[in-house]
């Protein structure tokens, strides 16, 4: 508990944290604008393509959750406060798994922002156009609640990839490739066997994404189970990492 207080004391205190969440706001505007009032509104009063632009909320929060985790370990590793960090705590994995819980809280955060905004810019956006919202509350719920949990367990996979990567470009460069580009492409190729993928597990869970319909994801509950296990993997492989390579 002393050092998950210390990894959350970390998370709320750095400046990396503040910036994170900044250009999450300035993305989501930009991204969210550009569909609501970009597309025509024959196309938007369709409901699958609505859930398509609310899903913008469940990709960005996944990916900037999943940014704050890597961070949180590419951060100390680059600036060299990982070497005090582990000479207080000599028990690497104590400080991994510290590390993962205070990225899942604080990802959970993140994934609620990020779902509230795109909430709230879609829906003023459509209206102003005169758009009827086909989207009943109990998507609205999904999605934010969804939208979270997914947030969380991306946060985790962030932090794993980052004990295993250390490089912080690599790491950063590498979840906005994925998240942003391959899974794009990968629906769009290979749709049966995309929805296996963590980016959509994530959207499973909130039962929309951007760059595909609900009918194409999976039930909530597998994609839950499947987004637990790619984060108990990148967990693991995580403490594995740290535990057996030496810090410079």
């Amino acid at each position: 508990m002393p050092q998950l207080r210390s990894e959350l004391l970390k998370q709320r205190t750095t400046r990396t944290t503040l910036t994170v969440m900044l250009w999450m706001f300035g993305l989501i505007l930009l991204i969210v604008l550009l569909h609501a009032f970009g597309l025509s509104a024959s196309t938007l009063r369709i409901a699958r393509n609505q859930s398509k632009v609310y899903g913008w909320g469940t990709s960005i929060g996944a990916l900037f959750a999943a940014l704050l985790g890597a961070l949180s370990v590419t951060g100390e590793v680059r600036t060299g406060t990982i070497r005090p960090t582990l000479l207080v705590t000599p028990n690497r994995t104590r400080v991994i798994v510290a590390k993962l819980g205070a990225a899942a809280l604080a990802g959970l955060l993140v994934g609620v922002v990020a779902e509230a905004l795109v909430s709230a810019i879609a829906s003023a956006g459509l209206a102003a156009r005169g758009i009827h919202i086909a989207l009943g509350a109990g998507d609205f719920a999904q999605m934010i609640a969804g939208g979270a949990a997914a947030a969380a367990l991306w946060a985790a996979i962030g932090t794993g990839i980052g004990a295993i990567v250390r490089n912080q470009v690599g790491a950063v460069v590498g979840l906005c490739v994925w998240l942003l580009l391959v899974d794009s492409i990968l629906i769009g190729v290979v749709p049966n066997a995309a929805k296996f993928t963590p980016g959509a597990s994530a959207g499973a869970l909130a039962g929309m994404i951007q760059n595909a319909g609900s009918s194409s994801l999976l039930a909530p509950a597998v994609g839950a189970v499947l987004l637990i296990l790619y984060a108990t993997l990148a967990a693991g492989a995580g403490v594995l990492a740290t535990e057996r390579r030496d810090v410079a």
